[in-house]
């Protein structure tokens, strides 16, 4: 056997955000990787189709266009792949679409779900890598969140569908000795980012001269995680390939959404007009991931304050418009 050979990965919703970046990545390193994506329109394919053609020009990059609620068209991927390791990021993602169309998260991140592990077990996959998210922790008081806090309280479909994938990894690889990892991202942000997330948002408000939307009156704090941080845990976790692990992948910090926006702000060098709401159902007022596993396990070390990260992001911002 040839231990210079690297393995061959498969990607699930690779023409997202998280999606193109790891891609971006393995290709990098000659890795031989498969993309699958629906490209549904959630938020505008035009956006998902140029990130695909970051990845389209690369000798080792191969693309399906398909859905992983479609079992058979995804058999014939698998068997013909023959991947190594499958990487899934394909999901119906958002916490507050999700109270509007709950279907869909049910469509994707359950059946979805289902057939990507029913397909890893028939295809011998030396392991899998789930997207997880900071969501499954829903309505927990302590703070930071670690992962061996009880996740038993989501309070939104998309929540609670993240939290079945965990469960449902951890009965695959009990029943069949799947290799599976969960990981559980904190709001991740950066260049191709996906326009349905608040800094996206405001950064785009903001350049129009329209107002922000600033949901608790301001009181919310997430711990913002910049996409190269997230590439490196990942490629780490894809790597060791744990047998039955679930990991927090977040910057360790809590920042203050207002902070967020003066920074972004200054980045723009234009003011915001801030439009206050009270909180929204399904959202919580912070969120702050515990890294010590991660740091112990993955070796995972971000290093990209919001004070570094979102200047970058900004300068992709202005100009992608």
């Amino acid at each position: 056997m040839n231990k210079n050979k690297k393995d061959k990965i498969l990607v699930t919703g690779c023409a997202g955000f998280i999606g193109m970046h790891l891609c971006k990545s393995l290709l990098r390193d000659d890795y031989q990787v498969y993309g699958i994506d629906n490209f549904n329109d959630y938020y505008d394919p035009n956006l998902k189709k140029e990130r695909l053609n970051k990845l389209s020009t690369n000798k080792n990059f191969s693309f399906t266009r398909l859905d992983i609620s479609d079992l058979k068209p995804l058999e014939k991927v698998f068997s013909s792949f023959k991947p190594d390791k499958v990487v899934n990021l394909a999901a119906q993602v958002g916490v507050r679409y999700s109270l509007e169309n709950p279907h869909a998260y049910i469509k994707s991140n359950m059946v979805g779900f289902m057939n990507i592990l029913e397909c890893c077990r028939r295809n011998i996959v030396q392991g899998l890598i789930y997207a997880s998210s900071s969501s499954v922790y829903g309505a927990n008081s302590k703070i930071p969140f670690a992962v061996n806090d009880p996740v038993n309280q989501p309070i939104s479909i998309y929540a609670s569908t993240k939290r079945a994938n965990e469960l449902m990894a951890h009965t695959y690889s009990h029943l069949y000795g799947i290799h599976t990892t969960g990981l559980r991202f904190f709001t991740v942000y950066g260049s191709w980012y996906r326009p349905d997330m608040a800094m996206y948002i405001f950064a785009k408000n903001i350049s129009k001269g329209l107002s922000i939307p600033i949901f608790n009156h301001g009181n919310i704090k997430r711990d913002f995680t910049y996409i190269d941080d997230i590439i490196n845990g990942m490629r780490s976790a894809i790597e060791k390939n744990y047998k039955c692990k679930i990991f927090n992948l977040g910057n360790n910090k809590s920042e203050n959404i207002m902070e967020v926006i003066n920074i972004i702000e200054d980045c723009l060098e234009k003011k915001a007009k801030y439009d206050f709401h009270d909180m929204q159902p399904g959202d919580v007022e912070q969120t702050f991931a515990e890294i010590d596993e991660s740091f112990k396990l993955l070796e995972y070390k971000p290093s990209t304050s919001i004070q570094i990260g979102i200047p970058k992001f900004i300068k992709w911002f202005k100009h992608y418009y």
